[in-house]
């Protein structure tokens, strides 16, 4: 019972086994109900699910090159359709850099209420002006807490597992070229559970009389996209 609801405590078990005829102390009860650290759990579940349409996370990773130097990679992205809003790399990462990405992200317009973003230094005072000047409101994590921004979290694993895992880095431009092609073919091409196996730019079902299977090379050979064409 108390797994089933984590939120629960010993007295609103205890309650629900009086009503089940289980005649046994709250004390009892507490005695036996699992050690569990709280949060980040269903409260913040919750907000994530309740605002999906107005969230943008943002994260950076490292990417180590042939020559032994380290390049940074920036995502943003849109919660609604998993969508990589922007992303570019620099071995230099600033705050002024990153409020510049922050600006060409969010250059058409688009409306958005939330940027969830951990505690980095490179957040700084100057993005977060810049931030509060687009009347976004910052979610900062708790530090050391990478679930709390599981969907950032998310399409680094990916990306780092089906492209950079297999690909030799040269530089930063190198760099950049294949996130490019990787993320092109992420929101056209690859679909995803949570969008009820769509891409998160929406693929149209192609019927058996549009023609054969023929597949097609993305991301240099890494992957491939399956489409019908005519004989």
């Amino acid at each position: 019972m108390a797994k089933s609801n984590p939120l629960w405590g010993a007295p609103r078990v205890h309650g629900e086994l009086l009503k089940l005829g289980i005649d046994i102390s709250e004390r009892t009860v507490s005695r036996w109900m699992p050690r569990r650290t709280k949060p980040p759990s269903q409260t913040w579940r919750a907000f994530l699910d309740n605002h999906v349409d107005e969230l943008v996370s943002i994260d950076f990773f490292t990417v180590p090159t042939a020559t032994f130097r380290v390049v940074f990679v920036l995502i943003v992205l849109a919660h609604d359709r998993r969508r990589i809003v922007h992303f570019n790399v620099t071995e230099h990462p600033t705050t002024e850099w990153t409020s510049q990405q922050m600006m060409e992200a969010f250059c058409d317009g688009e409306l958005l209420r939330f940027l969830i973003r951990d505690c980095d230094a490179v957040y700084g005072l100057t993005l977060r002006d810049r931030v509060a000047a687009m009347d976004i409101e910052e979610v900062v994590i708790v530090p050391h807490s990478p679930r709390q921004n599981p969907y950032a979290e998310s399409v680094i694993g990916t990306l780092r597992m089906e492209c950079l895992g297999h690909v030799l880095v040269v530089g930063e431009a190198h760099l950049r070229w294949i996130v490019g092609r990787y993320v092109r073919y992420y929101q056209e091409t690859r679909t995803h559970l949570a969008l009820e196996k769509d891409a998160p730019v929406p693929r149209s079902v192609q019927p058996p009389e549009k023609g054969r299977v023929v597949a097609i090379s993305e991301v240099g050979g890494l992957r491939h996209r399956f489409e019908r064409r005519a004989v």
